[in-house]
């Protein structure tokens, strides 16, 4: 070799060349100690490492959901945590809560809810004179489930509680599902029954219908974090979830004043804790879905029935269905409103303020 050349230049045939190359591609073929080759090994990390990328973010994202439905879960219970009282009645315990000061008025909730929701529903009522009396219906959050529940023991159970406040005679007020043991309340116990009214009252499930919304709503019903799930999809299928869950147009809902959408809101948000109210929207769905001779011919007192034309529940007719049977029974049906008579609220309070004082005339 001439000097001054530098001694790592390749000076081997083309022949010795290519077979250096197949030597070294053989090698990277060839298994090493574990049975697989360095090229392969090395490869084989790097794409676990890629592949295990996107289940990390996957984690964490399923790890901050399930954080924020444990907040709000826990917003909900704190948001009714010492706000109501308990006693034991005839047919076990039963939860209820008071506000406000003046007349007395028994407000009943729908399904769904319990003392909270008569609040929601109710709540103009104690800055007017009134005394609320709001218990948690059977199954309903802290109230108990007795064996074989029927409207009628419903009803005996809010005399009792009547007893237990010392109160002699009240105004009835009732929301949807809370209907059924209203009429029986003022057919049972008519000397402590002032007046009736009632809310969107609900009606018997038609025949092969098991609830109202379907399977759907018996979904999102089905836990709490059915239920969170459905709300927080709200702003994306908002049409879907108010019909279902509200009987009420999207289109009722967007011509609302913003003080009602928020409302509409609060209805929603406060289906919260559903877990605790299972028990007696199942109890519910089974009084709609069993027809039963309504007391229609025991009940003397006034009754004051309103709904909404548009209500997709079918509460309208019921309505005026109850108004008509009774001995002093009067209907005010609203266009548009849905089950949540939405834009109606300051109209429902004015109607049931003007009826309950014209008793007192």
């Amino acid at each position: 070799m001439p000097s001054g050349l530098a001694t790592n230049i390749d000076v081997r045939t083309p022949f010795q060349s290519l077979a250096s190359l197949l030597n070294t591609l053989r090698y990277m073929k060839s298994p090493g100690k574990a049975g697989i080759c360095p090229y392969q090994r090395n490869q084989g990390k790097f794409m676990s490492q890629i592949l295990l990328v996107p289940v990390l973010i996957l984690g964490v994202v399923i790890a901050g959901i399930y954080t924020i439905y444990l907040l709000d879960l826990a917003d909900a219970y704190a948001r009714i945590v010492g706000r109501s009282k308990t006693f034991e009645s005839f047919f076990g315990t039963l939860e209820y809560a008071l506000a406000g000061e003046g007349s007395p008025m028994l407000i009943l909730h729908g399904a769904g809810g319990g003392f909270d929701q008569a609040f929601d529903v109710a709540g103009a009522f104690p800055n007017i004179g009134y005394w609320l009396i709001a218990p948690s219906r059977f199954g309903y959050l802290r109230s108990t489930m007795p064996e074989n529940p029927t409207t009628a023991m419903q009803a005996d159970v809010y005399a009792q509680l009547l007893d237990t406040l010392g109160i002699d005679k009240t105004v009835v007020v009732s929301i949807s599902a809370g209907s059924w043991s209203s009429l029986q309340f003022a057919a049972r116990h008519p000397t402590r029954c002032r007046a009736l009214v009632l809310l969107v009252p609900a009606d018997f499930l038609p025949a092969g219908t098991a609830i109202h919304g379907g399977a759907v709503a018996k979904a999102i019903f089905a836990s709490d974090f059915a239920a969170w799930s459905a709300l927080k999809s709200l702003p994306f299928i908002p049409g879907e979830m108010t019909r279902i869950i509200l009987g009420t147009d999207p289109e009722v809902i967007r011509a609302a004043q913003a003080c009602e959408k928020g409302r509409v809101l609060e209805i929603l948000k406060h289906l919260l804790p559903v877990f605790a109210r299972r028990a007696g929207m199942k109890f519910d769905v089974e009084t709609a879905a069993r027809y039963a001779e309504d007391p229609f011919d025991k009940i003397a007192c006034p009754v004051l029935t309103i709904s909404a034309e548009d209500d997709r529940f079918g509460t309208a007719g019921r309505a005026k269905f109850i108004a008509d049977s009774v001995i002093n029974g009067r209907a005010i049906i609203f266009p548009t409103g849905g089950h949540a008579l939405v834009g109606r609220y300051d109209d429902v309070v004015c109607e049931i303020t003007r009826f309950l004082r014209a008793l007192q005339e």
